[in-house]
């Protein structure tokens, strides 16, 4: 008889939303939602895209959990590392979301897919965006941003919106009184230059880009509010550290900086 080799399953900490995310081996394990099927669609088509910078599906466990491949590297975790504020590597990170960008615009999406709800820009769909691109969700290789992880929030958006979720958290457009201390001293208007020219966003779209950030504060305060009563979970828990408290300093922030802001990128 054969012995039957048990792997361990490790934690994986550091995701807001989706609970029960462990590491088996080389998998990562995470409970299915009614829009896995839709993200596994997505997932497929960028490997055959030739898009590297994201995990590869895998399948089910038998306890039903979808499996997908481990992405190797280091997260920008709290207190964050030096490299994850470099110009550098903002230029490398607006490089990776327009590679995804462009290899998403090709994909169709499977009859009735389900995509988790959320915040989102009044413009029709050009993609499906990552909507979700915060320091957790991007893994570093040599220093730099080599993949994003974590769609559970992939939805039909423009390219606009996650660009401006992405800036959120890397230009970062932010109250200083919630950011990590080596990024208080960042210069955010030339950040969000450096980033749009590195992404090559045209200049109708650099125009519309703190307008849009303002309403994704508006509509993702009240989102997460409804998310934390009606959902619960990792929603609640974000809510009741303050989440929606940091959205209105940040909007306020924007408010008061905006046309500086705006300077730099017209």
């Amino acid at each position: 008889m054969f012995a039957v080799t048990v792997q361990e399953e490790i934690p994986l900490l550091g995701g807001d939303v989706t609970d029960g995310v462990v590491r088996v081996g080389d998998t990562v394990r995470r409970p299915v939602r009614p829009s896995t099927r839709s993200v596994h669609a997505l997932l497929r088509h960028l490997e055959e895209a030739g898009f590297d910078g994201a995990p590869r599906v895998v399948g089910l466990d038998a306890q039903g959990r979808e499996i997908l491949t481990y992405v190797d590297g280091d997260s920008a975790a709290m207190p964050l590392a030096a490299y994850a504020t470099t110009d550098e590597s903002l230029a490398a990170l607006a490089k990776l979301l327009r590679r995804f960008h462009d290899a998403s615009a090709s994909f169709v999406p499977p009859p009735q897919a389900v995509w988790e709800a959320g915040s989102n820009d009044d413009a029709v769909p050009e993609v499906i965006g990552h909507c979700d691109v915060n320091l957790d969700n991007v893994i570093f290789r040599d220093g730099l941003p080599a993949a994003l992880i974590d769609f559970d929030l992939a939805r039909p958006t423009t390219r606009l919106f996650d660009v401006v979720t992405t800036l959120r958290h890397w230009a970062p457009i932010a109250d200083p009184l919630d950011l990590d201390p080596l990024q208080r001293s960042l210069e955010v208007g030339p950040r969000l230059r450096l980033f749009c020219d590195a992404y090559g966003l045209a200049p109708r779209e650099r125009r519309r880009l703190l307008d849009l950030a303002r309403l994704r504060f508006d509509r993702s305060y009240h989102v997460m509010r409804t998310r934390a009563t009606t959902t619960g979970g990792g929603w609640a828990r974000m809510w009741a550290g303050g989440a929606g408290a940091r959205i209105r300093r940040a909007c306020a922030w924007l408010e008061t900086n905006q046309d500086e802001l705006h300077a730099h990128l017209i």
